[in-house]
């Protein structure tokens, strides 16, 4: 889709003005891009809820008024914009943007006062947070002015040349469009972070506001004296500069647990060797690790922070993952330089904290939790560290021996070794951005003293354990088998991103022949297994002879099929063989007696496969029989 909408925009435009119509039915059409684009040109200092607010507004405005007026065709210097109505709308939303950016002078105009709608009440939203990458690109963008960071985005974002982009903000009235340009020379190009979710107004995380303040109606007059003396507090640090809490949120409650819980003195340590006498191997018993665990003043910002996040940090969790504060003092795995960041890792014995900041910049830090309840061995074997560039470096558990990176797509090249320093594995490539351009799929390969285990980053704290055999009886992907069993179908695993993964199992379960007797097809199963317990995917896949990759077919989710409760499978596809003929292909997994279709197709057959003829586009309801008697649905 996202193919079709850069072509759409970049096409031939029409000619002719533009009317409400056609301009209601772009902003229908683009309002996630005019959004983001909003969002990245208003000025940073609005803070990251009020940006987001102010860029829905914005945007929804820039609509013309009235139904039948028609409205200007907005400037289109090259040709390149292939929608006259989003060319108009966009310039309308920078124009507006801009003018939000700009110093007031007088009275404020409408763009520069907080928007009245949209407007939410009790919460503060923000897009999902990004690694270190995106924190830094988020405070060298916020260093520009306002026509800068439009130059910036136009010429990123929206891929245009130097020529449109001068053109569009004349248009927008930027007086010095030269000027603008050069100054966006000074931030390097990196169109690959715009288009995040970090940068994504759309996508949105939301937190309450100050939730103890609400509840004390009979102490509003000493909330607010004390409100005054922070801010008289923060009004006074020097330079602007971060206080001993970082970005922390003002304190609102003192006890001792909770002073506790932010005492760098009282963190868990645990001795470099107590894995090795360990009864389990677990987060439990990891040492802390880096170069800056000496370093009280940064534990301290990243515990006050992890309790009071205040509205400059980034806060990101794995789906069922609170992020409230600590009940105690934490332990300590990681304080140390990642790339271009300060880095800390705790965990409370539930979850795993990162805590981030830039290394040079007090401008904001980024919090993210990952749910780790239960993990031991393969999944408490490694964390990710951080991301740039789109390499990715992790931190492993001391008992892991080996670290090396392997294309799960060239089952039969070797692993590339990989330095560990100090537990930090030197950065390897992430997998692939999209389905659509997966040529490589990079997975972590481990090795303790036993054995070799493969685990993929999934865009979380924690990579996701793969696996492959029958459900209840699984074993390590890391075998010549288990990769020759991957390498068809690893891209699929992109659909399993930010859904809180705890590991992916593949299962080859059935190999049918094909009717026109070209070869026999592979049916696999792929399911996804969380930390939170629901939310499982379940993929049925056919790969037909000679084919590179295998086809989703079939899906379920929060189903039992394809699991250890109940390690049976029965999906369908419709085949198009090389003579022309359309056929239905059904299989299901070994213990299946017989299979049924009904609907569009009828047929029926004993055994665990099935083929029969069928009309293209025909869809059919499949339905089979156990051994044992029991009756099993096929996936959807």
């Amino acid at each position: 889709m996202q193919s079709q909408d850069v072509a759409q925009r970049h096409a031939p435009a029409p000619a002719g003005p533009v009317d409400v119509e056609q301009a209601e039915a772009a902003l229908v059409e683009h309002y996630p891009r005019l959004v983001r684009i909003a969002y990245l040109v208003l000025p940073p200092g609005l803070g990251r809820s009020r940006r987001v607010l102010t860029a829905h507004a914005l945007t929804q405005r820039a609509l013309p008024r009235g139904r039948k007026q028609p409205s200007v065709l907005p400037a289109q210097p090259s040709g390149r914009e292939g929608d006259p109505g989003y060319a108009y709308l966009r310039e309308r939303v920078l124009g507006a943007a801009l003018e939000a950016a700009r110093p007031r002078t007088g009275l404020p105009r409408l763009s520069q006062l907080p928007p009245l709608l949209p407007q939410v009440w009790g919460l503060r939203l923000f897009p999902r947070s990004g690694g270190a990458d995106e924190l830094a690109l988020d405070q060298r963008l916020s260093a520009l002015s306002g026509p800068a960071r439009a130059a910036y985005v136009l010429r990123g974002l929206e891929g245009l040349p130097d020529a449109d982009v001068r053109t569009i903000l004349e248009a927008a009235g930027v007086d010095d469009p030269g000027g603008a340009l050069a100054a966006a020379n000074g931030v390097p190009a990196q169109p690959a972070l715009l288009s995040s979710p970090e940068f994504d107004p759309c996508s949105l995380q939301a937190r309450p506001t100050d939730l103890m303040r609400r509840r004390r109606h009979t102490k509003a007059v000493l909330a607010a004296a004390a409100a005054l003396a922070v801010c008289g507090a923060l009004v006074t640090l020097p330079g602007g500069g971060w206080g001993p809490d970082g970005a922390a949120a003002p304190a609102y409650a003192e006890n001792p647990a909770a002073e506790a819980a932010l005492d760098p003195g009282k963190l868990t340590r645990v001795p470099a060797t107590a894995w090795k006498s360990a009864a389990r191997t677990d987060f439990s018993v990891w040492p802390a690790r880096g170069s800056l665990t000496g370093d009280r003043a940064l534990l301290r910002r990243a515990l006050a922070v992890w309790a009071r996040p205040g509205g400059t940090v980034r806060v990101s969790a794995t789906p069922g993952t609170q992020t409230g504060g600590p009940a105690g003092p934490p332990q300590l795995l990681y304080a140390g330089v990642v790339d271009n960041a300060r880095v800390v890792i705790l965990y409370d014995g539930l979850r795993i904290a990162r805590y981030a900041e830039a290394k040079n910049g007090t401008q904001g830090a980024a919090l993210d939790f990952a749910r780790v309840d239960g993990a031991t061995g393969a999944e408490a074997s490694a964390l990710v560290l951080g991301r740039t560039d789109g390499n990715v470096r992790y931190l492993v558990a001391p008992w892991v021996k080996k670290a090396a990176a392997r294309d799960v797509l060239k089952p039969d090249a070797a692993a590339t070794p990989l330095a560990l320093a100090d537990g930090v594995t030197a950065p390897l490539a992430g997998p692939a951005p999209r389905p659509g351009a997966c040529t490589s799929w990079t997975v972590l390969q481990l090795t303790d003293a036993s054995r070799s285990r493969l685990a993929t980053d999934l865009g979380e704290l924690v990579p996701a354990h793969l696996t492959v055999g029958r459900p209840g009886s699984t074993g390590e992907a890391s075998d010549a088998e288990g990769l020759r069993a991957w390498a068809p179908f690893a891209c699929s695993l992109a659909a399993e991103r930010s859904a809180g993964v705890r590991s992916v199992n593949a299962w080859a379960y059935a190999r049918q022949p094909l009717p026109d007797g070209s070869g026999s097809g592979d049916w696999v199963c792929t399911r996804a297994e969380t930390w939170r317990g629901d939310g499982t995917a379940t993929l049925a896949q056919f790969r037909t002879p000679g084919g590179a990759a295998g086809a989703v077919v079939a899906k379920g989710t929060d189903v039992p099929a394809c699991g250890p409760r109940d390690p049976h499978v029965l999906a369908g596809v419709l085949w198009k063989s090389g003579a022309g003929n359309w056929y239905l292909l059904a299989a299901g997994s070994e213990g299946t007696s017989s299979i049924r279709a009904t609907g569009g197709v009828s047929a029926s057959g004993q055994g665990r496969l099935l083929a029969a003829r069928a009309g293209q586009g025909a869809r059919a309801d499949l339905s089979g029989t156990l051994a044992d008697g029991r009756e099993i649905g096929g996936l959807r």
